[in-house]
């Protein structure tokens, strides 16, 4: 490991959030001596930004933490192209409208982590479209398409993968790392930004961009990355059973997202505790210590501490309590994932668990039953014809799912 001596590296470094740096030593020198302008950029392509962004939040919160700025960059811009950085095919593209209400979405997230202002560690937040919306393409090609080669751009990883799977790669998503490298010459021109952060898989693009900060501006400038997150057992980060864990409340609610992190791995607790959250890192080494059954314990912690940043201290307690008289003392509890749906016609139970989101098809539904994984009430249900009625309904109004032991929704007739 690395002894930094400024604190903002240091603790990257110890709690994990380093995988490359371009120039650590000068870039370490620069962070103790006097503050470091970064940024970090996030595409507008959902309403929400899910777990798997948690990551890159960290890293700006560790920034503005350790006395220095962070910018977080929206890209109103170079959504309207789509990054190729990872993808098989070609992102949707979405106009102008759906980009705007994407954004405004995405920014909920980033006021409860850092705090915003005019000050000189205060966080700010622009919009990539500002500038290359007024772009002129013969000009732009002129002034900075000779600082690239084709050559070079074929070596990414992210061209690589779209040619060596035979899947096309358009002249348009081509253009995204010239496009994301003129972002950082222009944060620099603008904000003094001398940083440029992101997850492994954009080194490529962040020395572009840092290489053509230093040419055309002749200012320093850095590059330095995360390992790219998955679980121990391989799975992406951010991704469930169930779809995206999404950091907005109202896209999954907070119980959902607290049971999301419950359900972490035993190999990841240590890990996540360290990237996911602020507590001190001996506290952590005891939690991460911790076998068997006691383990769970270590998993509740991680969940509410993650819940209390990412939504509020008060959500993450309902949450947790919301689990433990579920999982505890088996009653329904107020705070579980609700859903309304007619009991007139007695629907079929398959029909019913699709609505509740506890199965993704009526096919995914049959094989919970047969396996066993389903109950009504707390009672399970071996019938795949099962229909549900009003005489189902208990006594707090409501009709309990339940898919094994850990999933869990509440029918509410409409």
């Amino acid at each position: 490991m690395t002894q930094y001596k400024s604190d903002f590296l240091r603790i990257l470094e110890e709690r994990g959030f380093i995988h490359q740096c371009s120039d650590p030593e000068a870039l370490d020198e620069a962070a103790q001596n006097g503050v470091i302008t970064a940024y970090i950029g996030f595409d507008c392509t959902a309403t929400s930004l899910h777990a798997g962004s948690l990551l890159p939040i960290m890293i700006l919160y560790w920034l503005q933490q350790t006395g220095h700025k962070p910018i977080t960059l929206m890209g109103g811009g170079t959504t309207k192209v789509g990054d190729p950085s990872g993808k098989d095919e070609s992102r949707q593209l979405l106009n102008d409208e759906q980009i705007e209400a994407n954004m405004a979405g995405i920014k909920k997230v980033f006021a409860k982590l850092l705090t915003f202002g005019d000050g000189p560690t205060d966080a700010i937040m622009v919009n990539n479209d500002d500038w290359l919306k007024e772009l002129n393409y013969i000009s732009f090609l002129r002034d900075y398409g000779p600082h690239f080669t084709i050559n070079r751009m074929l070596s990414f990883d992210s061209v690589k993968l779209r040619l060596d799977r035979e899947q096309p790669l358009t002249f348009l998503e081509f253009n995204y790392m010239i496009l994301q490298a003129y972002d950082f010459l222009e944060l620099n021109r603008r904000h003094g930004c001398t940083l440029q952060m992101g997850g492994s898989d954009q080194w490529g693009n962040i020395i572009n961009g840092m290489e053509l900060t230093r040419r055309v501006a002749g200012n320093q400038a850095y590059a330095l990355t995360s390992p790219l997150l998955t679980t121990a057992s391989g799975a992406k980060m951010g991704k469930s059973a169930s779809g995206a864990v999404w950091l907005n409340g109202d896209m999954l609610s907070p119980y959902e997202f607290w049971q999301y992190f419950r359900n972490t791995e035993d190999a990841d607790v240590g890990r996540f505790l360290r990237l996911f959250t602020t507590l001190p890192l001996d506290e952590i080494a005891r939690l991460e210590s911790l076998e068997g059954v006691e383990l769970n314990e270590a998993k509740k912690v991680l969940a509410t501490e993650v819940c209390a940043l990412v939504h509020s201290r008060v959500e993450a307690d309902e949450a947790a309590e919301t689990a433990r008289k579920t999982f505890e003392e088996g009653a329904a509890a107020d705070g579980l994932p609700t859903f309304t749906h007619d009991l007139g016609a007695q629907p079929g139970l398959l029909t019913v668990l699709v609505a509740s989101g506890l199965a993704s098809s009526n096919g995914e539904a049959r094989r919970h039953i047969k396996g066993g994984a389903i109950k009504v009430n707390d009672v399970s249900v071996s019938d795949e014809k099962r229909v549900l009625s009003v005489s189902d309904v208990n006594a707090e109004g409501v009709i309990k799912l339940s898919f094994g032991k850990k999933r869990h929704a509440l029918l509410q007739p409409s």
